[in-house]
């Protein structure tokens, strides 16, 4: 076992020979949008970039539903499955089964395994003071869903954070050993700072600094934020974070929202040496992908518990 659940990884990696390792996830939810093909995507997407975040490739998929068997029409499921097909063709992964349970709410999403070289993996833990952050799909992905749910989101609101959750994030994450990234997870249920506290708690002696003014955000997050449209799971990720998280007194309200905001198929944060920071974010744009160069990696002050903070 070379990664295990000892220091909040994305992925379990496990050695099978010298120059080949394979790597272990799993992940579902309840639908977060509507139209059941595009809950299958996002669900999908979701649970592949967990295995991209390890800097790892995705051979295989295994399905994982419950839904209210009898009480559900079979097409809604069919559907959804669909779309979680088509994400795992665009990722080269292959469907080789699954499970279902009869269950009162529908839920989906999918056990993925994939490979990577020993030498390649990406961690979680290994940023290095003077490295740069780089974040790359914006914010807001759990606001703007509620927003969606209370129907007071914008159509065009809708379609962007659709459309960036059912993105993969395959081109980041197939990038990381050629820009020799030192640490990287995905942005996901514990949010940005969330995440980036587990980044730092796992690296040797540092705190991450976020620079608010760069930190990307969907389109409708402020104003919806603003509304009070935020969810439950922020309340619980505030209350993790505790004092680990410090936050500006000038921070506009919506953006500190938005930096604890449970996210779904979110980007990942890259940390990376200075010199690598921008060509990464080059490259990205190159590919039509949206990135931000976020922040930097800071000595961490002793006996201080900040572990991340955003001015």
């Amino acid at each position: 076992m070379l990664v295990g659940s000892e220091t909040s990884d994305d992925a379990g990696v496990y050695r099978l020979r010298s120059d080949l390792a394979v790597v272990n996830t799993v992940d579902f939810f309840t639908p977060i949008v509507d139209d059941p093909y595009e809950f299958g995507r996002i669900a999908a997407a979701n649970a592949l970039s967990d295995v991209y975040a390890m800097g790892a490739r995705p051979l295989t998929v295994l399905n994982i539903v419950a839904f209210p068997s009898g009480e559900m029409a079979t097409a809604v499921v069919r559907s959804m499955l669909e779309g979680g097909a088509e994400r795992a063709a665009a990722a080269g992964a292959a469907v080789v089964g699954g499970h279902t349970v009869s269950d009162p709410e529908l839920k989906y999403g999918m056990a993925v395994t994939g490979t990577v070289h020993p030498d390649r993996i990406v961690r979680n833990g290994g940023a290095k003071k003077g490295d740069h952050l780089v974040l790359t799909k914006p914010l807001g992905t759990g606001i703007v869903a509620t927003g969606i749910k209370k129907r007071e989101a914008t159509a065009h609101e809708e379609a962007e954070v659709i459309d960036s959750m059912a993105a993969l994030n395959s081109e980041a994450g197939g990038l990381l050993h050629a820009m020799r990234a030192r640490a990287c997870t995905d942005v996901t249920g514990f949010g940005l700072t969330g995440h980036s506290v587990e980044m730092a708690a796992a690296s040797d002696g540092v705190r991450l600094e976020f620079d608010a003014g760069s930190l990307p955000l969907l389109p409708g997050t402020a104003r919806l934020a603003e509304a009070g449209l935020v969810t439950g799971g922020s309340r619980h990720n505030r209350d993790f974070l505790g004092r680990k998280l410090h936050l500006s007194r000038d921070l506009e309200p919506s953006l500190a929202e938005a930096v604890i905001d449970p996210q779904t198929s979110g980007g990942l944060l890259v940390s990376l040496p200075r010199e690598k920071a921008g060509a990464y974010v080059e490259a990205l744009h190159k590919r039509g992908l949206r990135p931000s160069l976020v922040g930097r990696v800071v000595a961490r002050t002793p006996r201080s518990p900040v572990l991340v903070s955003v001015e």
